[in-house]
């Protein structure tokens, strides 16, 4: 995909967060880190309100359901076992 130069101005506060996350390896380089912000918020900008909604429901269904009595590898391959079962 063509690439267009843009110049863009942050804060000194930006500018350091951005120097870490270069730093801690998650990026190679600024235009790397500003790339991803804006994909994220492409990606948000999407989600409907019913998706929203539907996700915000599932939290609350599963905060008032209590704690589980399976152990984080049950809770995994049932996760998978469902996954599987819904691609048909």
């Amino acid at each position: 995909m063509p690439m267009v130069k843009k110049s863009i101005s942050v804060t000194d506060k930006q500018a350091e967060w951005i120097k870490a996350q270069i730093a801690s390896g998650h990026f190679g380089n600024e235009s790397e880190v500003v790339r991803e912000l804006i994909r994220e918020r492409q990606i948000r900008e999407e989600e409907t309100p019913a998706e929203i909604e539907a996700i915000r429901a599932a939290l609350i269904k599963g905060e008032q359901s209590g704690m589980s009595k399976n152990s984080v590898d049950e809770i995994w391959e049932k996760a998978r076992k469902g996954r599987n079962s819904s691609r048909g």
